[in-house]
């Protein structure tokens, strides 16, 4: 290999963008992630009310 094949390929992967999309996606995917759990973290009691209310107003079996 020559200096100028190393500069070509070295020059090549520097402007490649396909990378910075992948990560770009992987960063999306986990704010995505976080706001769900905290979401579902949030919530995740007035739901549980809810739902004993509604099993303790129609007096079903299933309610403990």
């Amino acid at each position: 290999m020559t200096i100028q094949t190393i500069k070509h390929a070295v020059l090549k992967f520097a402007k490649d963008e396909d990378g910075l999309t992948i990560v770009e996606y992987a960063v999306a995917g986990g704010l995505i992630t976080v706001a769900v759990v905290a979401a579902f973290g949030l919530l995740g009691g007035q739901v549980d009310t809810t739902i004993r209310a509604l099993c303790a107003a129609v007096k079903g079996s299933a309610c403990s």
